[in-house]
This record gives structure tokens, sequence and C-alpha cells, in this order.
């Protein structure tokens, strides 16, 4: 029977108790006795008793809910970097000290034999181990400079209390060799979770889990030796002794031979006068010994280290949320308390009046932000049922406002129409509102007085005239037809009425873009396509189908039918490549914008030489800084913009090419099920060319920041509104092109590998040839490849690189960049077996 662990968890050291003086001892039960706990509270020996070699022996090594709540709490400490900053809210830092020796030590080489990494570990190990804390010695150069941190085994370090009055005169640490080594308060940083009575103890989670820890230990070592001396369910054997001699009590005793070798042995022993009886004791009751010590404690060591079972990777029985949630409750109640006491220990070598704080990172921890996506998404549902204004969302979500009329404008659904956020937005959205108008843009009455008859403050004008005549000329019964009379004559009239504000303030942003929101190529392939498009069943796919259809008949026998071929439709993919080609190009013209409003914005322009300084005596925002580009550019808002907006046109022109596809490969009945199966690969497809473009958006807003900071780095004396120049320049120089080029290769890659995985999908009998358009412009490579037929899902090479189809998103971007080839696939004919008759078959 091996040691029990509570005693070495809660037994302190006796000492000679005063005379007179009260004891506190407590029960002296065999698990937790407790003698020698006197009424000095706040004295430095309340934690020389705990044993760290048994708590860690016992407690951590061999308990596994003690050793993976240690381990979960001190691992994600120990990943997270170790930062330095400022800012106005504690944890919430809007400055970062770009360098300090703690980050050479933590984040890098913490002594010669550790990385920063284990002795973060270490330390978050012993605070949560150790009684007394935890203690770090802080090695500095003659200049004060901190060369190198090293933690003292805790069991061998006690600190000495002041006679004077001050809590620490100093710390005694004994080393291996036996000598005492007095250490100066300064030099040593003390890491504990506090005792609430002791200034000179600490507390850890194993004083409250100890009886648990033991009775986990008890409950699974008295499984181990039932295992080792029974073997089988306990019992008693009643026998009868009359007429039975030593040697036939031994012969029985035999038969129930105990050890795991004999365990679900069947054993024939006679019944009837002088037999044996056999009688179950203890099978439930063992085994419900066990199951239930071993649940109850394990619920208990994990609410003391407060870590959930979901932190390990058991969600057995948990849907995700609640998995997420037992994640977000670890982090925020146990994990980000533990990492401010790790952190708040090194504020000694710290400057705190300049405000300087210690901290360790988890701006990246995902499930951190629970709180805040749940209240964006409560404001989005407000924004979206016009209860606040975008600007007001953007401030909450912690972005710049636009400011304009729309953006401070609240628009109601679902006809989403405008209540301007400001009078003088009124005329901007189109509702009138100039000088002596109402928001209808109708002459405004003096306050008090009636307008066409109306009582005062109802609304006039001609929607309204035409509502009104159609009240008073509809019986009852027509509510509908006077409510569709109301909405044609509110149509008629608007339909003659001239231009409003908006449209004239539209018509010169447009005259000021210096031809960037004209349309360009897309646009008017857009329309070529629309206007040159031929009605449905006109067209020669059409004509050829419908002869399909009169000729069809039995094949003769005999005759060998052709192989089924399908090329994936260049339709398709023009489609694809305008509609993106539109989308990109919208994307990008309201990015110009955003940008140009970051560099005006305060925020950014403050302490750079863009500021202008205000009618102050000290203007503190004055500098002769650049514009970081990093605050005008902010690439991933962006790229979720991008994916957001290209994903619904990229996923209905690969379901409907996956569909054309298995039609023609399988036919119309078969292809059901085959279409089904192109589930995976059809996303795969979408992410791949959806991919492709966000990636491209990147790198042109990458583009965009490098501008920024050349141009400002070869012109000095820039003014604001030229450099706004130059940004507006790039975007009407290289964005359209971007938008072109990024669209071709979207759709190349969104039909090809749509065609690839339902092809797949058909059988492994489909092959497909790579099909070249023949002319000068074709690739020395794809040149190579005409004509070549491979099974489906074989990859061609090209210049020793795999091609899984043209526009192969994988691909080097020389291989694929505005590729116009093709695959034609055939399905093979499927071989049968010969001989078979009908019968057979």
């Amino acid at each position: 029977m091996g040691r029990r662990l509570a005693p070495g968890l809660r037994r302190l050291v006796a000492r000679p108790m005063p005379a007179g003086m009260e004891s506190k001892g407590g029960w002296n039960g065999s698990w937790a006795s407790l003698p020698g706990i006197t009424a000095e509270y706040g004295t430095e020996g309340r934690a020389d008793g705990w044993d760290m070699e048994r708590v860690v022996s016992e407690g951590y090594e061999q308990g596994v809910w003690v050793f993976k709540s240690i381990e979960t709490i001190a691992g994600h400490q120990a990943r997270r970097p170790f930062t330095i900053g400022r800012g106005e809210k504690p944890g919430q830092f809007t400055e970062f000290l770009a360098d300090h020796p703690l980050y050479r030590v933590l984040n890098g080489k913490a002594n010669p034999l550790e990385s920063g990494r284990v002795f973060r570990k270490r330390l978050s190990a012993q605070v949560l181990l150790s009684k007394r804390g935890a203690f770090v010695e802080v090695t500095k150069s003659r200049l004060g400079t901190i060369t190198r941190l090293d933690l003292l085994p805790p069991d061998r370090v006690r600190p000495v209390p002041d006679p004077s009055g001050d809590y620490i005169s100093h710390f005694e640490f004994t080393t291996r060799t036996g000598r005492l080594r007095e250490l100066d308060p300064e030099r040593v940083r003390w890491v504990r979770e506090p005792h609430p009575t002791d200034p000179f103890s600490g507390i850890t989670p194993l004083e409250a889990a100890g009886i648990s820890v033991d009775l986990d230990h008890l409950a699974r070592l008295y499984n181990v030796t039932f295992l080792r001396r029974d073997g089988r369910p306990g019992g008693i054997v009643g026998v009868d002794l009359k007429g039975s001699t030593e040697r036939q009590l031994d012969r029985i005793e035999a038969r129930f031979a105990p050890g795991v070798d004999h365990a679900g042995q069947i054993a024939v022993i006679g019944t009837g006068p002088g037999g044996i009886d056999f009688i179950d004791t203890s099978a439930k009751p063992r085994d419900m010994a066990y199951k239930d010590l071993s649940s109850i404690s394990k619920d208990e060591i994990l609410a003391a280290f407060g870590v959930s079972e979901a932190m390990f990777g058991n969600t057995a029985g948990k849907t995700y949320a609640n998995a997420e949630q037992d994640e977000f409750t670890f982090w925020t109640i146990t994990e980000l308390p533990h990492l401010d006491l790790i952190a708040s220990a090194f504020l000694p070598d710290l400057d705190v009046d300049e405000g300087w704080r210690p901290l360790i990172d988890t701006s990246d921890v995902e499930v951190l932000d629970l709180p805040r996506r749940e209240r964006l998404r409560v404001l989005r549902e407000e924004w979206t049922a016009g209860l606040i204004s975008a600007d007001e969302y953007r401030e909450a979500a912690g972005r710049e406002p636009i400011d304009n009329a729309q953006t401070r404008a609240l628009w109601f659904s679902p006809q989403k129409a405008p209540v301007p956020g400001r009078a003088e937005d009124a005329a901007e959205l189109g509702l009138g509102g100039g000088p002596g108008q109402d928001l209808a843009g109708n002459a405004q009455a003096p306050p008090g007085t009636q307008t066409n008859g109306q009582p005062p403050g109802q609304p006039s004008g001609p929607a309204a005239s035409a509502v009104e005549a159609a009240r008073g000329t509809t019986e009852p019964a027509g509510a509908q037809s006077a409510a569709a009379a109301a909405v044609a004559t509110a149509r008629e009239q608007q339909a003659g009425s001239t231009p409003g504000a908006a449209a004239a303030t539209v018509a010169d942003v447009r005259d000021d873009a210096d031809g960037f929101r004209e349309p360009g190529a897309a646009a008017a392939a857009v329309d070529k396509a629309r206007t040159a498009r031929p009605a449905i069943g006109q067209g020669p796919a059409a004509a050829a189908v419908a002869a399909v259809r009169e000729t069809k008949a039995l094949p003769a026998e005999g005759l060998e039918q052709p192989t089924p071929g399908w090329e994936p439709p260049e339709s398709e993919t023009e489609r694809l490549r305008a509609g993106a080609a539109a989308a990109l190009d919208a994307l990008l013209a309201r990015q110009a914008e955003v940008i140009v409003a970051r560099l005006r914005s305060p925020k950014v322009r403050g302490r750079t030489r863009y500021w202008q300084p205000g009618p102050y005596e000290v203007d503190t925002r004055s500098g002769d800084a650049p514009i970081d580009p990093a605050r005008v550019v902010v690439p991933d808002r962006w790229v979720e913009e991008t994916v957001a907006t290209l994903e619904p046109l990229v996923a209905l022109a690969v379901q409907a090419t996956a569909a054309e596809c298995v039609a023609a490969l399988v036919g119309t009945a078969a292809g059901t099920a085959m279409f089904a199966a192109t589930a995976g690969g059809l996303h795969a497809a979408t992410l791949d060319a959806v991919t492709l473009g966000a990636a491209a958006v990147r790198a042109f807003l990458a583009d965009i920041a490098d501008a920024i900071t050349a141009v400002q780095d070869d012109h000095p004396g820039l003014t604001l509104e030229q450099l706004v120049g130059h940004v507006r320049g790039h975007f009407a120089e290289r964005a359209r092109a971007v938008a072109d080029e990024t669209a071709r290769s979207i759709a190349a890659a969104a039909v090809n590998g749509a065609a690839e995985a339902s092809a797949a999908a058909c059988g492994p009998h489909v092959t497909r040839t790579w099909v070249s358009r023949g002319d000068e412009r074709v690739r020395l490579a794809h040149q190579e490849l005409d004509g070549q037929t491979l099974p489906v899902l074989e990859p061609f090479s090209a210049d020793g690189f795999p091609l899984r189809y043209p526009g192969d998103p994988i691909a080097p971007p020389a291989l694929i960049r505005n590729c116009r080839c093709r695959l034609r696939y055939q399905a093979e004919p499927l071989l049968t077996d010969e001989g078979d008759d009908d019968d057979d078959r």
C-alpha cells in the first residue's frame, strides 16, 4: 500500500506552542491531522511543513487530473508572448514598448539551461503546486540590465521577516551543497497566490483538493490491488466440513485460486449433500466504489483548479456551443487571473511612473472574442432594423466612421427608407429638406396652419395627394385597388420629376474621379453579353439538343456508339468572369474611398507632418512623422469582404458547371446520386477560387501601402492632398486591370475545378484531354500538353509542375495567368463479361 497524499498536503511541522496560547488544531483523522497550527496568524512558518517532493511525486506525477490541470494552465501561459504596454484601460494597451530586457529573458532565453517558454511553464507549475509560492532570482549587469532569470527550489527558500517592521528582511536560500545564501529582496520576485491572512504564505488548489486527490489515488490503488490479489468477484464459499480432511479443503481452496492469471476461469465443484455454496457479496458494491469515487474525485479536483474536461479535448456529450462556452469560462475565470499573477511579478522591473505595465498577450485567443462578437451581432441586428446608423455601428465596432449622409442616416426595413441623421443630410438623400421645405421637398407651411386642407403635421405633396385621392374615390371593399392606384400615381409623378440633389452629387463625384468610376471593360462585357445573348432555346446548343431528341432511337445492333464527351461551357466562364470583375471593380472603388477617408482622419494625421495645428497655446498632436500605412490600409477587413462578395457568385457557377457535367457524362437519372457525391469537391473548388481572389486583393493593398511609404520617403514636403491624389492615381491606374485579371483567374479556377470534381464522381472510367487554343498566344508548356489524355484526377505535368486542370490555383502563377485552355471529358464504355445472356443478368 503506497503512502497517502493528503497528509503530505495538509500536515504542517509542529512547533512548540507558547504557554497559554489557544490551540487551533483540527481533527486528528488519518487523512489531515493538523498539529501545531496555532493562533499565530501572519507568521513565516505557515508553509514550512509543505512537502514539495511528495506533492510532486504523489500528486502531480501520479494524479492524472492534477497533472492535466497544471499542464493546461501552465502550458497556455507559456505559449502566450510576454509584452509591455500602456493605455487608458488595464489590459487594453494602445501603445507597446518596442524593446526591453524582459522580452529577451521571458520570450527568448531565460538562463543557460532554459528557454523563456520552459522557464515560464515551470514558474506556473510551482505557483500551483507550492504553498510557499515560487521564487525567481533576477541577475542584472553592472548597468542594471536584466541578463538572466532562475527559478529557485521553493522548499529550499525561506522569507525572513524584518524585525524593524518591514515585511521581508531577506530570503534564505539553501543550495544543493548545503551552503546558506542570503538574497536581497530586490533580487527575488516572489510569485504566489496570496493567503487571505498570512502575507508570508501562499495557497494552492491542492489544499482544497487534498482529500479528493487522496480518494482518487486510493480508488485506483484499490482497483489495482484487487486485480493483483483476487481477479474475480469477492464472495464467501460455504463448505460442509463434515467428513472433510485438510487435504480436501486445500483442493477446494485451490479451485478458487486468486490472481489475474486465474481471472475468468470456470471452476467445477460438486453440489448436493456435502457440496459447496458460493455467495457473491461484493460484485456490485466493489464496482460502484471505484466508479463513484473516481467520478466524484475527478469533479472536485477539476473544480479546485478551475479546468473543464473540454480543455483536455474530451467534449463527449457536449455541443459545439457548450464546449466553446467551457473554453471561454476557463479563460476568463481561471487562465486570465493566472496570467495577471505571473505578469505582475515583474512590475518592479518596469518604469511604472511612465505608465508601463506587463502583460501576457491573449489578443489572438479566439474564444475571448465571444463577448465582442455577440455585441456586434446585436448591433448588426439593430442596424438592420434601422435603430442605429452605420456610423454608430462602426464606432461601436472600433472602426472609423465614414461620416456622410448615407452612413449617418437610419435605414428602416423592409423598404430601407432613409431617415436623415441631420437636417442638412435630407437634400443629399434625395428627400428635399431645403430652406422652407419639408423632407419630401414640399413648401413648409408656418406652424399651426393647414396645408391642402390637411391638419397641421399631416404629410402633403404629390404622393400624399395621390393617396388621399385614392382613398376618396375607392369603395371600402377595394382597398387593394386603392393602394395600387396610389402607388401608380406616385410612380408616374416620380418618373416625370427632375433629378434631385442626390443625383447631382453623384454626378459631381463621378466628374471629380478622373475617369476612375466610368464603366470599364468589365461593365462593357456584361452589357455586350446581355444584349447579344440569344433567346432561350434559339441558339446552336438548343438546336443540337432538339435534333438529337428528334432522331433518338435504339442503337442498331453491331454499330459502334460514340463515346460521350463534354467540355466546360465558355458561357459559364464568361458570366462568372464578368460578374467577378464587376464585383471586384466596385470593391476596389470603395477601398479607395475608405483609404482616402482614413488619410484625412484626425486620428491618423495626429503626430504626423500632415497635422494642422489648432488654435491652442500648445498643440500636443503636432509632429513630423510620416503617416503609417498600417493605420490606413487594413487588408484583413477587405479580404473578409472580398471572400463574402465572391463566394456566392463562384458557388452558383460551380453548381451549374457540376450539374451540366454530371448530366452529360452519366445522364440525368444516374446523375442525381453522382451530383450529391461531389459536394466536398465543389466546396473545395469554390474555396480555391475565392482564396485566389482574396490573395490578389491582399497583394494589391500591400502595393498601395508600399506606395504610400515610398512617396512620403521620396517627397518629404508632400501635402495631404497631394498624398491623396497619389493614392487615387494608383487606384485609377491599376485597380481595373487587377480586377479584370483576377476575375479571369477566378472564373477559370472555379469552372475547371467544378468540372474536375464532378467528373471524378462519375467514376474511374472518365478521362480528359487537354485542348489548347492552337494560336501563337498559347504558352509553350501548354502547347506540349495539347492532345494529352489522362484519367480523371491524374495531374498533367507542365514544366515539372503538376496541373490538375487549366487555371489550377495551386500551380505557379506563370503557368495559369490568363490561361484559355480547357479539358474535354469522355466517359469510356464500361467493360462487361462476354457470354452473359439475359437469364444470367
